[in-house]
C-alpha cells in the first residue's frame, strides 16, 4: 500500500530533492513498521480472546453434561421405583388370583 505524502514547498526547499526523498522513505517506513506492529498486538489479542471463549465454552460444555448425567440418573430413578411399584401391585394380583383359584 503507497503513502502518498505531500511535503510543503518549504520543507522540500531546505531538504533538496534528495532529502524530501529519503525523508518519505523514511516516514513510509516507519508507518510501515506501525501496521505490522497493529496488526501483531491485535492478533495477539484476538488468539488471547479465542482461547479464553474456548474456556469458558468447555467450562460451560462440562456443566451441562453434569446436569444432563444428573437428570437422566434422576429419571430412572423415578422410572425403576415406579417399575418396583408395578411389580409389586401385579404380584399381589397373582398371590390373590393363586389364593382364590387354589381354594
Amino acid at each position: 500500500m503507497a503513502v502518498i505524502i505531500h511535503v510543503p514547498e518549504a520543507l522540500r526547499a531546505k531538504l533538496g530533492e534528495d532529502g524530501t526523498r529519503e525523508l518519505v522513505a523514511l516516514l513510509d517506513q516507519t508507518a510501515r513498521g506501525l501496521r505490522e506492529n497493529i496488526d501483531g498486538t491485535a492478533a495477539e489479542r484476538l488468539e488471547r480472546r479465542l482461547t479464553e471463549t474456548k474456556a469458558d465454552l468447555g467450562k460451560q460444555i462440562a456443566e451441562l453434561r453434569a446436569e444432563v448425567v444428573k437428570q437422566v440418573a434422576a429419571a430412572e430413578s423415578r422410572l425403576m421405583w415406579k417399575t418396583l411399584a408395578f411389580l409389586a401391585g401385579q404380584t399381589g394380583v397373582v398371590y390373590l388370583i393363586l389364593k382364590t383359584l387354589l381354594k
